[in-house]
């Protein structure tokens, strides 16, 4: 999707985090094109769920190129069921740096604190019970 950031009704912004926001929409490839050049636009665009952010005047050679690399990133990052990063309202979890930050603030996280959460990522919507926790993140085959 390429989604301008001044729309009528909603901002693009709310747009792309609507979309973030929804299983069906979660994974949808959002490239932001607009006039808003500031830094600060620009990583709102991308802290919020866009793919890729391009400024007005643009050439059509440029977006073409764009719109193919990440079409190519969505289809390499589409492994296991977890995308590489993970965009909550305030999480964003980067499974290939192994980085986390909450509200903007890097998180040390242990290893498997890390990998509990790259699993409720990867099972987002979905009730988990104490026991598969223990078997798919600690491989801990026996319960109480």
């Amino acid at each position: 999707m390429i989604l301008d950031l001044n729309l009528p009704v909603l901002s693009g912004i709310e747009v792309c985090r609507i979309l973030r926001g929804r299983p069906e929409t979660a994974k949808l490839p959002v490239i932001m094109l607009t006039a808003r050049s500031t830094e600060s636009d620009r990583i709102t665009g991308l802290d919020v769920g866009a793919d890729d952010y391009i400024t007005k005047p643009f050439s059509l050679r440029e977006l073409a190129a764009r719109v193919r690399a990440v079409l190519r990133r969505r289809a390499d990052g589409d492994r296991d069921g977890v995308t590489p990063v993970y965009r909550g309202k305030h999480i964003v979890a980067d499974f290939d740096a192994v980085a986390v930050h909450v509200d903007g603030e890097p998180v040390r996280l242990t290893r498997r604190e890390f990998e509990l959460l790259r699993y409720l990522v990867a099972n987002k919507n979905r009730v988990l019970s104490r026991d598969r926790l223990l078997e798919r993140v600690w491989g801990d085959t026996t319960s109480d």
